[in-house]
């Protein structure tokens, strides 16, 4: 009897000891993580697409301000998905980052998703688009509608306020798009003689800007500007003009990206709303790394627009 005692205290104390020796590791596991994560801050990028040079130029102005700080970067390329985009935040969820940066690829379809962060404690920052409803704790971006009355106004002038204009629409529901048109539009209400004959979705896509603008040649006898919301659609419409033969025709994009501005200097496009990607994208990082920090920011940091024209690039010429 004494022996069954004994042997069963003996099982007990080696029971007890495993316990308390797991416990002691998945202790000590819990600590190696949250000492790495006060060492190093993880952030998260979801990105509406990389097959954009303008969000291209964002991540890796992201990037390089990221290195900088030493702190990991995840970024997520949604590929103008939205359904795909909300899975990726929720996948930088799972992995416990610190804060989410999210260029959203729709201002409502990403609700959801912020959302999903918002429950988790997850901090998020919205880049160039921001979203409809959900807590963000800064938003930061060019002012679209800024610049859509200012691409407004160049074309107006342009024609001296007289003429025909097409325009070519972002994403449906992205508010860089509707707040790039709200501006274009309160501009060219005011102009009595100015009508816009054609305005469709391109979708901020250079071929669907060359297939809808061969579609407003066809439909449209006499055009005299057109208005991309990206220069990616303006550089498509290029494109189709040219190929149909037409002359004349104002072309104004928006974004400021490489190629666009070497199609400004060659007399190709007539002006660009110039933004600064890169600027956004480390703006972001800065704005993430005070917010982990526990600092306050301000909801809303401007970034500064340019309109590049074939005269404002002779004057920077000069100055160099």
């Amino acid at each position: 009897m004494k022996k069954i005692i004994i042997l069963t205290m003996f099982v007990l104390a080696l029971l007890l000891s495993a316990g308390c020796a797991g416990g002691g590791n998945e202790d000590q596991q819990a600590g190696d993580q949250a000492a790495d994560r006060d060492g190093k801050m993880k952030i998260g990028l979801a990105i509406s697409t990389l097959n954009n040079p303008f969000f291209v130029d964002l991540r890796d102005g992201a990037k390089a301000y990221a290195e900088k700080i030493g702190a990991d970067l995840v970024v997520m390329d949604a590929r103008n998905d939205a359904s795909r985009q909300v899975a990726q935040v929720e996948d930088l969820i799972q992995q416990k980052v610190d804060i989410i940066l999210l260029n959203p690829t729709d201002s409502d379809g990403l609700v959801t998703a912020v959302k999903s962060a918002n429950r988790a404690d997850i901090p998020v920052v919205t880049l160039d688009r921001s979203v409809t409803s959900g807590e963000v704790k800064s938003h930061v971006a060019s002012d679209n509608v800024a610049g859509g009355r200012m691409a407004a106004e160049f074309i107006a002038q342009q024609l001296n306020d007289s003429g025909k204009v097409v325009v070519l629409e972002g994403i449906p529901g992205t508010s860089a798009a509707r707040d790039r048109g709200k501006g274009f539009n309160d501009v060219m209400e005011n102009k009595e003689n100015i009508e816009i004959v054609f305005s469709q979705p391109a979708d901020f896509d250079r071929a669907r800007g060359l297939s809808v603008m061969e579609n407003a040649l066809q439909a449209q006898t006499d055009i005299d500007a057109v208005f991309a919301h990206n220069d990616e659609m303006a550089l498509g419409a290029i494109q189709a003009i040219q190929a149909a033969n037409r002359e004349n025709i104002i072309v104004v994009g928006f974004d400021g990206t490489e190629t666009a501005v070497q199609a400004v200097k060659e007399g190709r496009m007539a002006a660009t709303v110039a933004q600064q990607p890169a600027v956004i994208g480390e703006t972001g990082v800065k704005i993430a790394e005070k917010i982990v920090k526990g600092e306050s920011v301000d909801k809303t940091i401007p970034v500064n627009l340019k309109l590049i024209t074939q005269e404002t690039e002779k004057g920077d010429q000069q100055e160099t």
